[in-house]
């Protein structure tokens, strides 16, 4: 019986540890509060155990068997009232693990969403890059376009002065040919 107590009060315990006062929600509060007024029912059952043993209603200061028996009767509702208090106990843990179940789901769909984040940021950037750096090869070309058409006019521009300084020369050694 002590071991139940015992085992009771751990799980209470433990359940007191890990909780969060702000993260608790009210079904957990309510089931706590519930086991809380049970351990005090039981408390006092035991209260009225130990008063039961005490009582000595025989002959000579003796129990009676009425005696034992209320006494086994007060025990058993001890008994019955352990097992209830395991079970909300159960309840409880179940509802700890389901609000910490759910916090992990929160806790991996965060990462989730920060890691997609990053991971499109990433190829955002790569992306800006490689344009960057297509945009600086045809800014290259451009310049070479550019340059190459400045030659080639250049020496359209000779050539043509060539053909006219040449033309004239022909048609003046013509002329005094005539």
């Amino acid at each position: 019986m002590k071991k139940l107590l015992l085992l009771a009060a751990i799980c209470l315990a433990c359940g007191m540890v890990y909780a969060q006062p702000n993260a608790d929600s009210l079904a957990y509060q309510n089931q706590r509060k519930k086991i809380n007024d049970m351990l005090a029912a039981r408390a006092a059952k035991f209260g009225q155990y130990d008063a039961s043993l005490s009582h000595h209603s025989g002959i000579f200061g003796m129990q009676t068997k009425k005696d034992i028996r209320r006494s086994n009767d007060i025990l058993m509702d001890i008994v019955h009232t352990d097992n209830d208090i395991l079970q909300q106990t159960k309840v409880l843990l179940t509802l700890k693990n389901n609000q910490l179940d759910y916090r992990n789901f929160q806790q991996q769909t965060i990462q989730t969403k920060v890691k997609e984040t990053e991971d499109n940021s990433l190829a955002y950037m790569s992306t800006i890059n490689k344009l960057r750096d297509q945009n600086e090869k045809m800014k290259m070309t451009v310049q070479n376009a550019d340059k190459t058409e400045a030659k080639l006019k250049f020496w359209l521009i000779i050539s043509l002065i060539l053909f006219i300084v040449t033309s004239i020369l022909w048609i003046k050694a013509k002329k005094r040919a005539i």
